[in-house]
C-alpha cells in the first residue's frame, strides 16, 4: 500500500528544540528550584495541552504544588516565557514539508498544543496554512499517545494507517501511532526524515 500522507508533530520537529534556559527562567520567576519546578511543568502538562484547563490554571496548579503564589501579572510572565520558547522554527523541516506538498502528498500536522499557543501559531507560522490536515489536542480534547487521537487523524484523512507516515520526537507517541497501523518514525532531523521517506517510497 503506497504512502499518501505525511504528518508532522510540532514541538521539536517543526519547531527547534526548546531552549533549556527557558526552564531556568520559568523556575526563577516562580521562585522555585529548577529540580522541583521542572517535573511539575511536565507532569501537569497533559490537561493544559488537552484544552481542559487554561494557561493560568495550569501555572496556578504548578505553583500550588510548590506552595507558592504569584499575582496575575507574574503568571502572565510565566505563560509568555513558556510560549516564546516554542516559537523558533526549524527551517529544514519547513523545506521538507514544502517538498512533500509540492510532490502531491497530503501534508499534515498532529500535535499536543495548548489553545493559546495554537491561536498564535495559526496567525504567525506559514507552514500551518500549508498543511492539508491539522489535528491539535486542544481542539478535540484528546492527546497523544491516546489511541483516539490517532484514529481521529485517520478518519480526517480518510486513509488506512499503512498509507500514512508520521514523525514525532517522543517514543511513546510513535508507539501510539504504530498501534493503529500508522508508519511512525522517531524524529532525528529533516535529513534523516528525507532518507526515511525515500525508504518507504515517498518520492520528493
Amino acid at each position: 500500500m503506497s504512502i499518501k500522507a505525511v504528518i508532522f508533530d510540532y514541538g521539536q520537529v517543526i519547531s527547534l528544540p526548546q531552549d533549556s534556559s527557558a526552564i531556568d527562567r520559568l523556575a526563577r520567576r516562580a521562585g522555585a528550584a529548577r529540580e522541583k519546578f521542572e517535573p511539575l511543568l511536565w507532569s501537569l502538562r497533559d490537561e493544559y495541552d488537552r484544552g481542559t484547563i487554561t494557561s493560568k490554571e495550569y501555572y496556578r496548579n504548578i505553583l500550588s504544588k510548590l506552595d507558592l503564589t504569584l499575582d496575575d501579572a507574574g503568571i502572565d510572565e510565566l505563560i509568555a516565557i513558556d510560549l516564546d520558547s516554542w516559537k523558533n522554527i526549524n527551517g529544514g523541516t519547513v523545506s521538507l514539508m514544502e517538498d512533500i506538498k509540492r510532490a502531491g502528498y497530503v501534508l499534515g500536522i498532529l500535535s499536543n498544543m495548548p489553545c493559546d499557543f495554537l491561536v498564535w501559531a495559526r496567525l504567525n507560522i506559514p507552514v500551518f496554512a500549508l498543511s492539508d490536515t491539522s489535528l491539535f489536542s486542544c481542539d478535540v480534547k484528546l492527546i497523544k499517545p491516546e489511541e483516539a487521537i490517532y484514529r481521529k487523524l485517520l478518519s480526517m484523512l480518510g486513509l488506512e494507517g499503512a498509507e500514512v507516515v508520521f514523525f514525532d520526537d517522543k517514543l511513546e507517541n510513535i508507539r501510539g501511532a504504530q498501534a493503529v497501523g500508522i508508519q511512525a518514525f522517531l524524529w532525528e532531523g529533516p535529513e534523516t526524515a528525507r532518507r526515511v521517506l525515500l525508504e518507504v517510497e515517498v518520492r520528493l
